[in-house]
């Protein structure tokens, strides 16, 4: 009976030592993992575990202002499709009746910078926009804007619409 305490207590020995040298060498891991400032400094094992705990919190912060971005981004993409992902291009009509012109544009919810677009254009080229109007009707807005032009200006406005 005498060597069988002996025995556990080697083995707890063994077992003890055992974790110890994996739980080294998990922060040695988790030290590799971390940005170093000064390599040359020898940090303590809890300093090295809040270094460990800010730098995950930093790269969390980061996370979220990526995925802030990226949604901001696709948001700007999203024109050219619906949320239920079939194809939702804008449309455009022009119209012109002597040197009136009436241009409807239909987009979805996310593309209303393409109305601000068109007017913006109709003033660069020095037409005159006499009224500009819109409603909307589910997830679908219809722009309609009425402008006179000369038709040098008419001419290349059109041809700026058609190759853009």
């Amino acid at each position: 009976m005498d060597q069988n305490p002996s025995c556990s207590k080697a083995d707890r020995k063994t077992i003890e030592k055992n974790r110890r040298n994996q739980m080294k060498s998990l922060y040695s891991q988790l030290s590799s993992l971390l940005p170093h400032q000064n390599s040359r400094e020898v940090v303590s094992l809890p300093d090295q575990l809040g270094e460990a705990t800010n730098y995950i919190k930093s790269l969390q912060i980061d996370l979220e202002k990526m995925n802030q971005k990226k949604d901001r981004l696709t948001g700007l993409g999203n024109c050219s499709s619906s949320t239920m992902g079939e194809l939702k291009l804008p449309h455009v009509e022009i119209h012109v009746s002597g040197s009136a012109v009436e241009v409807a544009l239909i987009t979805g919810l996310d593309c209303q910078f393409m109305f601000s677009e068109i007017i913006r254009m109709f003033h660069e080229e020095g037409a005159e926009v006499i009224n500009a109007s819109f409603s909307i009707q589910d997830d679908t807005i219809f722009h309609t804007i009425h402008s006179k032009v000369f038709l040098k200006l008419l001419m290349n406005s059109l041809l700026k619409i058609r190759f853009e």
